[in-house]
């Protein structure tokens, strides 16, 4: 049954079905007997409105919340990759790591709408991955706020 299902997939995805973020997207899709991998171009990547690299924390909760789970994330940072644009920050996969992330997210939305996030996590649970981009001067700001260039 699951080889019938690889096979429509497979058929669909070859076919420009609507699974395609848009008409610019590249989907590379190699089948090796059960073995599947797709890679999606920049284009599936969420997009900003805000072109405005600025905190507007204000509230003394907001900041206090913001301090306390950047500094459990800082603590758990397993590995750190430079983008473009940003950072991608590698964590374990544990649930409770997940859920710090997704606070950290919602808390980072509510003060600095100039990011886009991206989360990339095993289903085996060995690791996670944060990507923090955005706009110009977005990475100058993670570097800043996360004293990334602090010895």
């Amino acid at each position: 049954m699951s080889h019938i299902l690889i096979a429509i997939l497979s058929l669909l995805l070859s076919c420009g079905s609507p699974i395609r973020c848009n008409q610019e997207s590249s989907l590379e899709t190699k089948m090796t007997n059960q073995t599947k991998t797709c890679s999606y171009s920049n284009s599936c990547k969420a997009k900003n409105q805000s072109a405005e690299v600025s905190c507007k924390l204000t509230t003394p909760e907001l900041r206090r919340r913001k301090e306390s789970v950047v500094a459990s994330l800082k603590q758990q940072i397993l590995d750190e990759q430079e983008l473009e644009d940003g950072y991608a920050f590698k964590f374990p996969g544990t649930d409770k790591v997940l859920d710090e992330l997704t606070e950290f997210i919602k808390t980072e939305r509510a003060c600095c709408d100039f990011f886009v996030f991206g989360l990339s996590i095993s289903g085996d649970k060995s690791e996670a991955w944060m990507e923090m981009t955005g706009t110009e001067g977005a990475k100058d700001f993670i570097e800043f706020e996360l004293g990334l260039n602090e010895q």
